[in-house]
């Protein structure tokens, strides 16, 4: 029983005390539940009235009586009831068998003996359960924490965030650590102990094996970056950095730490820190904020015709999963498949935009961007004219005119200069070969099949030639969240170049 107890716990103890007994054994709750049980009556043995019912009337007989053990025999089958520990609040588990008689000679006794290490087991279980649900409440509160982040709203995540610790800093790194496969708890702990604790660890719910770390934007006491001694530590992950970047844009951090973890595959370090170019959304201007407010006007207006439907902030926050996690947005916003492809068919009526043109998806992409970026950043180039007039904002909005006024923004100087600092990767040795493979992927709306037969070579060979331009370009293309919208806008914004 002892070796039981500390090999297999309740559920081994059961097993084979039901095994001696040669039938049933479990444990019911106070109020005749069965819990947990072990074993069922040989199919020749004479067969007891139902096993459940005989338990429940057992445990109601033995609180009316105040007994402290009971016995009730139905003609072939005796039943057996043992409280496993005292209780004042009468609330204690009880040992219950249901055995073929006559009773074998020494299970009183045997059952009596069993009692102490069941009840330690089964109390031992019961606090690691609780355990489990704690860290389980608090798993799902830092995910709704960063959810509320990556969609702005950050006065509501830091109300949310005040019952935890540790407290949110301003501004932040954002940091995205892929674990080696079942270790993630295990490098959460590594990940608390290396910044002192300073940092808010989230297990991400889109993949199984990423964990996202919300830092403070200076360095540890000690004066080691955070990232360099968890890869340093852990054999076998890989660690992306964003640069530095306010909280309220979380989302953008992620992106760019996403985007470096793709680098890192590759680092012999297994660590990259993001030191790219600025978001589109800085650089698009006041011309940039009127387009993509004429385009989410819709979207942002709309109300809803039943209650339960989804608001417009949800159509949104929706509409940002999905462009940045793909299918995997079902795990993100715990929905189901089709409730999102009926949110996604909703927002594309809206909008009057095809969501399966990766045209349209970039365009939806850059205007959700430049909504989530303060106003004062997007400010005009020198000697630009400000825009007064909003009969754009008043035309509905549809799929050929948003890609007219989207060309329009896209020729803005500190635009193209964006686009060609996006592009300037490929200009190595590499290059035609790499442009070639970037547009011809680009051109089949990202999937992996057409452009293969686009650039007639096999699939495998095109994912590989897609997993060397990760590298050129150091950003993630074949995993959401993927460059593919900032690279879209880069290429269209040479096609339109004034």
């Amino acid at each position: 029983m002892q070796r039981l107890a500390r090999n297999g716990g309740t559920a081994e103890l059961l097993r084979w005390l039901s095994g001696r007994a040669d039938g049933w054994a479990g444990i019911a709750g106070s109020d005749g539940t069965v819990l947990s049980a072990s074993g069922t009556v040989a199919p020749d043995a004479p067969q007891p009235p139902d096993v459940p019912r005989l338990v429940a009337d057992g445990v109601r007989a033995l609180a009316e009586r105040g007994a402290l053990a009971y016995s009730h025999d139905t003609g072939a089958h005796t039943a057996l009831l043992f409280p496993l520990y005292a209780d004042d609040r009468g609330a204690a588990p009880l040992l219950a068998v249901v055995t073929p008689r006559p009773v074998a000679a020494g299970l009183a006794t045997l059952l009596a003996d069993v009692l102490m290490p069941l009840s330690l087991c089964w109390e031992t279980e019961a606090v690691e359960r609780k355990r489990r649900r704690v860290d389980l409440a608090e798993s799902r509160s830092r995910e709704a924490v960063l959810h509320l982040l990556m969609t702005g709203q950050l006065s509501i995540a830091r109300q949310v965030a005040g019952a935890l610790r540790p407290r949110l800093p301003d501004p932040v790194r954002v940091c995205v650590v892929e674990c080696p496969g079942g270790s993630r708890d295990e490098v959460a702990r590594v990940c608390a102990e290396a910044d002192g604790g300073r940092s808010w660890v989230v297990r991400c719910p889109v993949y199984a094996r990423h964990l996202i770390l919300v830092m403070p934007a200076e360095e540890t006491p000690e004066g080691t970056a955070t990232d360099e001694a968890v890869a340093a530590l852990v054999d076998h992950c890989v660690v992306g950095v964003s640069e530095q970047v306010p909280l309220a844009d979380t989302a953008t951090g992620y992106r760019q730490a996403f985007h470096a973890l793709a680098v890192a595959r590759e680092h012999p370090a297994r660590h990259v820190r993001f030191g790219l170019t600025p978001e589109p959304a800085l650089v698009v201007g006041s011309a940039g904020r009127q387009w993509a407010e004429a385009l989410l006007t819709p979207l942002l207006t709309h109300v809803p015709r039943r209650a339960q439907d989804p608001g417009s902030q949800e159509l949104a926050a929706t509409a940002a999963s999905w462009l940045a996690f793909s299918s995997h947005a079902t795990g993100h916003l715990k929905v189901h498949r089709n409730t999102l492809a009926a949110r996604l068919k909703l927002i594309g009526e809206l909008l009057g935009l095809d969501l399966h043109r990766l045209a349209d998806q970039s365009a939806l992409d850059l205007a959700l961007r430049i909504r989530a970026t303060p106003a004062p950043v997007c400010t005009p180039d020198p000697g630009e004219p400000t825009r007064t007039d909003t009969g754009g904002a008043a035309a509905p909005a549809h799929a050929n005119g948003a890609a007219q006024d989207l060309d329009e923004v896209l020729r803005r100087p500190a635009v193209q200069e964006w686009a060609a600092r996006q592009l300037a990767p490929m200009g190595g040795p590499a290059g035609p070969a790499a442009e070639e493979t970037l547009r011809a992927w680009l051109g089949c709306e990202g999937r992996l099949g057409p452009t293969a037969a686009e650039l007639g070579i096999s699939v495998p060979g095109a994912r590989k030639r897609l997993t060397r331009l990760e590298t050129v370009l150091q950003r993630s293309l074949l995993r959401p969240p993927s460059a593919r919208y900032d690279l879209w806008l880069a290429l269209r914004a040479q096609e339109v170049k004034p």
